[in-house]
């Protein structure tokens, strides 16, 4: 829905299980008339489509797309932004780091994003801006030396670049520019602000500018405003909060380096401070550690460092687990002051008992957001709280009333500078 300032929200459809194309559209017949009609009976509803390889190959039909189209428009619907992160299956089976692959090192990769992109610029919009999220290159503990991590980052940067040109095919043909909004992620290549911003300004934006620079014909310059205008960042807040980023200090580093936003994923990741008996502490993100998605741990440690004149200085230090079952025999030492994890939990709930979520980082983001003395830095808004299925039993509901609420809490905290149009 179209909120004010030229603001865009949604939900991201990756929540719904289905990797063929009839399972996709079942959902959004069954789900999204009915959101509508709650949250916005009178102006067009927008859509964060998710769809696997499989189902794009399909929708990418002549037939097909047109249909959809026309349900789009008869349902006053329409799609500013894409999930194209898993490439393939996503519920109801073994995910983990499988959510990688095919990585930006693959040709795969690339061709299924184009297809998005092509899919993407053909859909009913509210604007000519789209984006699409992506994977953050490659999974970092896959490449396990130097050479192998360097080689992994040329070949993902030229697949990039590949992608950029025809993004830039793609506007001049219709007149839609498709932002691919790379997504940081504990233990992706990139997951970390300084990583993010190392990667985009020595690495990324260099490599694409001189490729576009050589198969186009263009001027420096121009090759790079061209690369920064295609290849943007998707802030997912839950991400960032497991690496223990402040919001607003990373949205300022991301600007100064001339780093685009161009999807805010709205989420919370679970967490806890660590009191000296663990035990029920364990035994509450013991049953987290469930077998579909990686939900990676960082833990703080706090280290008391003496300096001068017997002055003790505190030093902030993380520790990451790949995942859960890994973090979890390590809970119960003692320099371990807080625990996070990656486990998408609905972001209008802040308190579960022994563990608490990170939705103050959400409420931060949203606040920089709506800030009147600044231009918004992104334009599209998407709520991913893609773990209601394998959620414990006590914090699952209805998922459409779910929906609804996570929706209405992010647009109370928008509050009076974000009206609906």
């Amino acid at each position: 829905m179209h909120i004010g300032r030229d603001i865009h929200l949604t939900y991201c459809t990756n929540i719904h299980p289905g990797e063929t194309w009839d399972e996709v559209f079942q959902s959004l017949r069954e789900y999204v008339p009915p959101l509508k009609q709650l949250l916005s009976p009178a102006a067009p509803l927008g859509i964060g489509l998710r769809l696997s390889d499989q189902a794009s190959r399909v929708l990418a039909k002549k037939e097909e797309i047109q249909a959809f189209c026309n349900w789009l428009t008869d349902n006053g619907l329409y799609v500013f932004t894409m999930n194209g992160f898993p490439y393939g299956g996503f519920h109801r089976q073994r995910v983990k780091d499988d959510v990688h692959r095919p990585d930006w090192t693959t040709p795969e990769r690339r061709d299924y994003t184009v297809r998005l992109a092509r899919i993407l610029a053909q859909l009913p919009n509210q604007s000519a801006e789209a984006g699409i999220s992506t994977s953050p290159l490659t999974y970092r503990p896959w490449h396990t030396t130097e050479a192998a991590l360097n080689e992994a980052i040329t070949t993902g940067c030229l697949h990039l670049a590949e992608t950029v040109k025809e993004l830039a095919t793609i506007a001049s043909e219709t007149g839609v520019t498709v932002h691919l909004d790379i997504e940081p992620e504990p233990d992706g290549l990139i997951d970390h602000v300084a990583d993010t911003v190392g990667f985009f300004n020595q690495e990324l934006i260099p490599a694409v500018t001189t490729y576009l620079m050589d198969g186009l014909r263009i001027k420096a310059e121009n090759a790079e405003e061209l690369a920064r205008q295609h290849l943007r960042l998707c802030y997912d807040v839950c991400h960032f909060a497991v690496m223990y980023e402040n919001p607003a200090e990373a949205l300022r580093t991301f600007d100064a380096a001339g780093i685009r936003i161009g999807k805010l994923q709205i989420s919370a990741a679970l967490k806890a401070d660590l009191p000296a008996d663990r035990t029920a502490h364990a035994k509450a993100f013991g049953e987290l550690a469930e077998s579909t998605y990686l939900h990676q741990v960082s833990a703080s440690e706090f280290r008391i460092q003496k300096r001068q004149f017997g002055e003790a200085n505190s030093e902030f230090r993380i520790r990451q687990y790949p995942d859960l079952p890994d973090a979890l025999p390590h809970i119960h030492d003692p320099a371990l002051a807080e625990w996070r994890t990656h486990f998408h939990v609905p972001v209008f709930v802040q308190d579960y008992s022994l563990l608490q979520s990170t939705q103050a980082d959400i409420v931060e983001t949203l606040r920089v957001l709506k800030s009147p003395e600044n231009e918004p830095f992104t334009r599209h808004l998407e709520v991913e709280t893609y773990t209601w299925e394998v959620l414990p039993p006590a914090l699952k509901t209805n998922l459409l009333a779910s929906i609804e609420r996570e929706m209405r809490w992010v647009l109370e905290q928008l509050g009076t500078h974000t009206k609906m149009s």
